[in-house]
């Protein structure tokens, strides 16, 4: 997904959002692959672009220490990152948030409709010719998941009635896909989807395994009610590995907008609870029944919970960096 649905438009920024509590807010501008980034991996991903981020703040702001956000495929990669970081990341890592992010992909949902060795060997064909993964071949597979929403209620709304939606922000953005190299791609759908070899502790980085048990940062978990993509069910079993407090969000909406849902959203709410570290597991619809339901937004309870984890002064105001230009950045506007 293009990073700057976290900054869609004053009304619904969560980097906005942060700002105004006080927060220094860093965001990684992912570039959007061609086919001259065939050859990088998951590996790369990670060191030049998590690593690479980490070391760039320790520069900006030295000796502070880090809360850390992934969404989705960002939290995936997040979470191999703090976990490979193990306990030398204690005096870095401050805390790690994951929106709408699995760690185990048993059981990842109706996207595994499309996963399998043979789908995964035809995606790679593909692949090997272009260099990446198409834009539309990827965006076709999101919009078959909620086809009746995204294609069959377009289909006739549009086409046979006549009536075309108003365009607002994040129609905006879905429309802007991005595109994943082969390698990487590859490496992803075989590694995680296929042989779930992070929460299997059989992934590796730099020649070691990774254990998701190593993460001992506070932990922030968000899930969404009804996610094609990363089922609540799903994002919730980093309870089983997790060696760290959990404090674990269940908020309406799906994939996209249950997580861009600012204060003031009529019609949100969302259920919460901590698990400390040592508590005993329960599992998800035990969670549910005992957890607390809140209407309104859920950034409100993470801004609080940040607060309780963040115990280091806050760091002044920065101005922004010659070159860099305005928000959202330069690769946004990549084809």
């Amino acid at each position: 997904m293009k990073y700057y649905i976290l900054d869609l438009s004053p009304g619904n920024s969560l980097v906005r959002y942060l700002v105004g509590q006080g927060h220094t807010v860093f965001m990684i501008s992912w570039r959007n692959p061609d086919a001259g980034d065939r050859d990088l991996g998951m590996d790369d991903y990670l060191r030049d672009g998590v690593m690479a981020a980490l070391g760039h703040i320790r520069g900006v702001v030295p000796g502070q220490r880090v809360n850390t956000v992934g969404y989705c495929l960002g939290g995936s990669l997040l979470s191999i990152a703090v976990a490979s970081l193990g306990c030398e990341g204690d005096a870095l890592i401050n805390s790690m948030t994951l929106l709408a992010a699995q760690t185990d992909f048993s059981e990842a949902g109706e996207l595994m409709l499309f996963i399998d060795d043979s789908q995964v060997a035809f995606l790679e064909d593909l692949m090997w010719q272009q260099g990446y993964l198409d834009n539309r071949q990827m965006a076709g597979a999101f919009r078959l998941l909620r086809s009746n929403d995204l294609v069959w209620s377009v289909a006739v709304n549009q086409y046979l009635l006549g009536r075309r939606a108003p365009m607002n922000d994040l129609m905006a953005w879905n429309a802007d896909t991005t595109r994943m190299p082969y390698r990487m791609h590859s490496e992803y759908l075989r590694k995680r989807f296929l042989n779930n070899d992070l929460f299997s502790g059989r992934y590796q980085v730099d020649g070691r395994p990774v254990a998701l048990g190593a993460i001992r940062a506070p932990l922030f978990a968000v899930a969404t009610m009804t996610d094609h993509v990363s089922p609540w069910r799903s994002v919730y079993k980093i309870h089983l590995i997790a060696a760290c407090d959990v404090q674990f969000v269940l908020t309406s909406g799906g994939h996209n907008a249950g997580i861009v849902s600012e204060p003031g959203h009529h019609g949100r709410h969302y259920y919460t609870a901590r698990r400390r570290r040592g508590d005993c597991y329960i599992d998800p619809e035990r969670w549910l029944e005992h957890a607390g339901e809140r209407d309104g937004s859920w950034w409100p309870e993470w801004s609080i919970w940040l607060d309780t984890v963040s115990t280091q002064p806050r760091v002044p105001p920065r101005t922004v960096e010659e070159g860099l230009g305005p928000a959202p950045g330069s690769y946004v506007l990549q084809r």
